[in-house]
Order: C-alpha cells, then sequence, then structure tokens
C-alpha cells in the first residue's frame, strides 16, 4: 500500500490550502479596500459636482429674488409709505449680500461654515433645516402643480 496517506501528509496538504485559502482572502479584502476607496472618490467627486451647480443656482435665484425686492420697494412706497418702502430695500439689500457671499464661498467653505453653525446651535439648526424643507417642498410642489396645468 504505497498509495496510503500518512498523518505528515495530510497535515502538509491541510497548511498549504490554508495558506493559499488565506492569500486569496487577503487579495480579497485588499481588492474590496481599493474598490471601497475609488468609490467612495467618484461619490464625493460626483457630490462635489452637485453641490457646485445648486450653489450657482441658489445664487442665481437669490439674485432674481434680490431685484423682485427692489422693484417691489417703489410700489411699497407708494401705497403704504417710503419707510415700508425702505424694508423692502433693506431686505433686497441682504439677499444681495447673502447671494454675493454665497456665490464667493468655495463648496468647502459653505460646509465647514454649517458645520460650525450646527456646533454651536444646534436649535437654530434643526430649525433652519425644517424651514427650508418646508419651503422647498412648496417650491418643487408648485413646480409640479404648474407642469400638470400645461
Amino acid at each position: 500500500m504505497a498509495d496510503t496517506l500518512k498523518p505528515a501528509d495530510i497535515a502538509t496538504d491541510i497548511d498549504a490550502t490554508a495558506e493559499d485559502a488565506a492569500g486569496k482572502f487577503d487579495n480579497a479584502r485588499q481588492a474590496l479596500k481599493d474598490n471601497t476607496q475609488k468609490f467612495t472618490a467618484q461619490a464625493g467627486d460626483k457630490a462635489r459636482l452637485f453641490a457646485e451647480d445648486g450653489k450657482t443656482r441658489a445664487g442665481g435665484a437669490l439674485d432674481q429674488l434680490a431685484e423682485m425686492l427692489t422693484e417691489a420697494a417703489g410700489k411699497v412706497d407708494d401705497k403704504l409709505g417710503e419707510q415700508y418702502g425702505g424694508y423692502a430695500r433693506s431686505a433686497a439689500q441682504g439677499v444681495a449680500g447673502f447671494s454675493d457671499n454665497l456665490k464667493a464661498k468655495s463648496v468647502d467653505d459653505l460646509i465647514g461654515d454649517m458645520r460650525e453653525m450646527v456646533r454651536k446651535s444646534p436649535a437654530v439648526a434643526i430649525g433652519t433645516a425644517a424651514a427650508l424643507g418646508f419651503v422647498l417642498a412648496r417650491v418643487i410642489g408648485a413646480g409640479f402643480d404648474q407642469r400638470d396645468k400645461d
């Protein structure tokens, strides 16, 4: 019986199989880690592009709002008095200043500012997020209503 396996041969085969499996596991783990890092970088780049686009659109919308407030100030002067028209002009200047500030900052700076605000005043941040969510929902809803009418 020359073909009988000896315990030493079995142990050697088991050790070789275990080393091979460990090597394959390490390779798979490294490939998963590399792919995860690649996906994270791609997702970050895509999110940054969306944020830049959103920042540009928000700046344009704020500019339009400031222009509308400025135009409305003249009508308010005529109907309610110059004091109230001054309020409208002051609001327009505030919106225009906010728009300029928004356009001047990078997305990373804006994120840093938001993190700092949340850290300093979490209640204000939650309230602001709720208000923005409400406004956004109304704007989106109005857009769908308008589309359905057309």
